[in-house]
């Protein structure tokens, strides 16, 4: 924790002399990103830059930042690449029912972006689906 500041120091000298000591203690040495220059600003929030920056790297998944309404029609989409890498049956019906949960969640929600017109899957469909891609039967 750090000192109070104290009485009749202004608060810019008191945060230079707190950067001074970490300094000094090496807390900002071997620090991610040490010795490279900083992203030029876009005029946007640091948050944003961050995030976008990130992205690009491939870090994040970029459904997260859509609302939901775009977001689970992508993940209806890409549902069957998904499960073909799940073994087993109960694992795909959690999978389907979550993503049942959240569609419902999103419709009882006040609408964020364009309108949601996703519906709950059918999980015994779903299943007879993913078997047939499984070569059962």
């Amino acid at each position: 924790m750090t000192e109070r500041k104290p009485p009749g120091v202004s608060f810019g000298t008191w945060v230079d002399r707190q950067i001074a000591a970490a300094e000094s203690r090496g807390d900002f040495e071997d620090l991610p990103g040490a010795g490279k220059p900083l992203p030029p600003p876009t005029g946007r929030d640091a948050a944003t830059d961050w995030a976008v920056r990130r992205a690009r790297e491939g870090d994040l998944d970029v459904a997260a930042f859509l609302p939901p309404s775009l977001a689970l029609p992508r993940e209806i989409q890409d549902l069957p690449g998904k499960l073909a890498k799940v073994h087993s049956e109960r694992k795909v019906r959690e999978i389907v029912e979550d993503l049942n949960d959240r569609i419902r969640k999103a419709h009882a929600l006040p609408q964020d972006g364009p309108v949601l017109r996703a519906r709950p899957l059918d999980v015994d469909e779903t299943v007879a689906s993913w078997r047939a891609g499984r070569g059962e039967s």
